[in-house]
């Protein structure tokens, strides 16, 4: 989203803008800083777990560590961790900044696990760590378990970082509370090129304050600060308690970079040393392997970040990448765009995955709007949509080759769900309104932000024929988030009928709109 606003704790566990009863939420040891201590010279794992990726038979569990320490997995199925499994995991050291993942296999579907980390003294495996403890549940086998996820994005962007005295992340609680299966985060994870000052006057002359980092004090340029902007989320107890209790599907966009950026892009900002988009993606998408689990990446960042993740019968999520494939943004108005948002190959990937896909419900998980129309400056277009309610022009064209491949194969039981707004709004897409007609109707939703700066609406584009039945957003540009609720969405699944239900809901627990849609259908 072309959107922007804007300092350092790190290593001297310093912390600026903050209330000293509240420090204890900045300390990188805040649920371990007693047990590290006394045990001294020990790994500890302050930043917590996570579990990503989990299917009825396999989870990946990510924690970092301290200082060099050996990972080891324990699983059981109560917490009592009676007749407990062992899974031995990797050496964690400086070159993943000491973080790393453990693959779980051949688990029980539709069950809940339980599972600490270890971290050993590589040297001698006798002295551990305190044990950190989580819990997740796998996939359901059978047809009749129901399912509910959520789904949001844009975490501390336009300078909100974590606030004390307002309560950190909160919204992670609100849908802790829900007990989801799993989250599906949308995108900005970061903000990379936005940096967190100790504090911001609110238009009313309220202070907002800010933890800060030392590597949040300025853009994200070397992989340390990139590494530095991820972890600086795990400073929030809300986020980490979250991570023990939900899995995750973690998907990116721009500000994981830079805002709007594309390959090739020759960024035209002072304030950076190293302009080469592709250079700053690089290490990023490194920093970003390290800190989340995600079964198609590696730690040094190859591999991909588009991908589906099987949840039984009922589900199959399929995770885009809108950003790392795309042609230059461009007043998009194309008559041949091969390239697009997705690139060839992710395209044919997707209409090949989606064609064998035989869950109910085919998910595609999308970084980016549809029909919204998302401008890069006065000229050009950050998303799918340029503005033009004619037949399909620029990026469109690939989706419009997407949606008759779904008409004309029959697929059923596909939605759309996407952040980047920084709003909440449902759209239903439909031939009969479209200047482009080969398609059968479908519905986009759109939920967030998680913890940043909210903002006006934007147009829709008339070309796959959307109406907006349900739209809410700030008035003003960039309203904090002491001022505009925070968004999230849930969908749940019912295992008797197969019905979906997408609700978009806001923080403290208020449902906005809800649309129920029915199994077996290739348009809604």
């Amino acid at each position: 989203m072309a959107q922007e606003s804007g300092g350092g704790f790190g290593r001297r566990s310093l912390l600026r803008g903050a209330a000293v009863g509240s420090a204890a939420l900045a300390l990188p040891t805040l649920s371990c800083a007693a047990p590290a201590q006394a045990r001294s010279g020990r790994p500890g794992a302050g930043w917590g777990v996570q579990v990503g990726d989990v299917t009825t038979s396999s989870g990946l569990v990510w924690v970092r560590s301290d200082r060099p320490a050996r990972m080891v997995v324990q699983t059981a199925a109560t917490e009592s961790f009676r007749n407990a499994r062992s899974w031995t995991g990797p050496v964690l050291g400086a070159g993943t900044d000491f973080t790393g993942v453990t693959s779980l296999h051949g688990l029980p579907a539709g069950e809940q696990i339980h599972y600490r980390v270890l971290l050993a003294d590589p040297d001698d495996p006798r002295r551990t760590g305190e044990p950190v403890a989580g819990t997740f549940r796998t996939a359901p086998e059978g047809r009749h378990a129901d399912v509910r996820f959520h789904w949001s994005g844009d975490l501390a962007g336009q300078g909100w970082g974590i606030n004390p005295d307002h309560g950190g992340y909160r919204i992670y609680e609100d849908m802790r509370r829900r007990n989801p299966d799993f989250f599906l985060c949308s995108g900005d994870n970061i903000y990379a090129d936005n940096p967190i000052t100790d504090k911001v006057t609110l238009p009313d002359g309220r202070i907002w304050r800010n933890v800060t980092t030392e590597e949040k004090a300025k853009v994200a340029e070397t992989l340390a600060e990139f590494r530095g902007a991820f972890r600086y989320n795990l400073l929030d107890d809300n986020l980490r308690r979250f991570n023990a209790q939900v899995p995750t599907i973690t998907q990116w966009d721009d500000h994981e970079v830079h805002n709007n950026w594309y390959p090739g892009q020759l960024l035209d900002d002072d304030r950076y040393t190293e302009k080469d988009a592709d250079v700053l993606s690089a290490r990023s998408l490194r920093a970003f392997s390290e800190y989340f689990p995600i079964r198609t990446l590696r730690p040094d960042g190859h591999g991909r970040v588009y991908r589906v993740v099987h949840h039984g019968p009922l589900l199959d999520v399929f995770v885009l990448d809108m950003r790392r494939y795309r042609d230059a943004n461009s007043p998009g108005r194309q008559t041949d765009d091969t390239q697009g948002i997705l690139g060839a190959a992710q395209l044919r990937w997707l209409k090949r995955e989606l064609s064998r896909s035989r869950a109910v419900w085919k998910v595609i998980a999308s970084d980016m709007p549809l029909g919204l129309v998302v401008p890069d400056g006065k000229t050009n277009f950050e998303a799918v949509a340029q503005g033009d309610p004619g037949a399909p022009l620029g990026r469109e064209l690939q989706l419009a080759e997407l949606l008759r491949h779904i008409k004309h194969d029959r697929i059923t039981g596909t939605l759309w769900l996407t952040t980047d707004v920084h709003y909440t709004s449902a759209q239903h897409y439909a031939p009969e309104r479209a200047a482009f007609k080969d398609f059968e109707p479908f519905w986009e939703f759109v939920s967030g932000p998680l913890n940043a700066g909210g903002f006006q609406p934007v147009k829709l584009d008339g070309t796959f024929g959307p109406e907006q039945p349900f739209l809410k957003a700030p008035d003003r540009a960039n309203t904090s988030p002491a001022e505009s609720p925070q968004n999230f969405g849930e969908i749940d699944i019912d295992g008797g009928s197969g019905e979906l239900t997408v609700r978009l809901r806001q923080e403290g627990d208020r449902m906005l709109f809800s649309k129920t849609l029915q199994p077996g259908r290739v348009g809604q």
